[in-house]
């Protein structure tokens, strides 16, 4: 258990902590201005989000820099990136906040690059990270970060732009899907 697959763990541990402060009604007060308020639980549950964000960069840089990488880091990194962004998602459908249909999309996308990264690992294969799955965690954080802080500072100018980071991270997260799919057809065997 080296410190970058320990920094993992950290983050997994943090998305229970993320979901309570969001779906547990602590009656803390609100921020209000204008026609803009947020409650202090989704400050608190949207800064550990940033740093549970924030912990899958560093972990990967710490692993490759100390040479730590390990098979339990390689199992652990991606399971802590899709448990985070999948509960906090579903989350935020339940808070209203986000479509169910934008969560699906992004979740089956995982389920399925997965399923394939499965087979190509049973073929012998090992499929890494696209740059469209770097953009697609980059575009998801951002709109997961906009929809927890309620779109500040944009709700000031009528600007919805958590909708619009929404729809930029499903298309984004269903193009690079396809992506993977289409780059590696030729470790899927229809013929079995």
């Amino acid at each position: 258990m080296n410190l970058a697959n320990r920094i993992t763990l950290a983050r997994i541990f943090l998305v229970p902590i993320i979901m309570f402060f969001l779906l547990v009604n602590l009656k803390f007060p609100q921020i209000e201005m204008d026609q803009f308020s947020i409650t202090y639980n989704q400050i608190i549950a949207a800064l550990i989000f940033i740093i549970a964000a924030w912990t899958d960069g560093l972990d990967g840089y710490i692993a490759r820099k100390r040479k730590l990488v390990t098979n339990l880091g390689k199992l652990l990194d991606p399971l802590a990136d899709k448990l985070l962004v999948s509960a906090v998602l579903v989350s935020l459908v339940e808070m209203d906040k986000v479509g169910a249909w934008i969560v699906i999309v992004i979740i089956s996308r995982e389920f399925a690059v997965t399923g394939l990264r499965q087979i190509a690992l049973l073929e012998g294969h090992v499929i890494a990270a696209s740059k469209w799955g770097k953009w697609k965690t980059a575009a998801q954080i951002t709109a997961i970060i906009a929809l927890l802080i309620n779109n500040f500072p944009f709700a000031f100018i009528n600007l919805r732009f958590d909708l619009f980071a929404s729809w930029v991270a499903a298309i984004i997260t269903l193009y690079s899907g396809l992506d993977y799919f289409i780059k590696n057809k030729h470790v899927i065997n229809f013929n079995e």
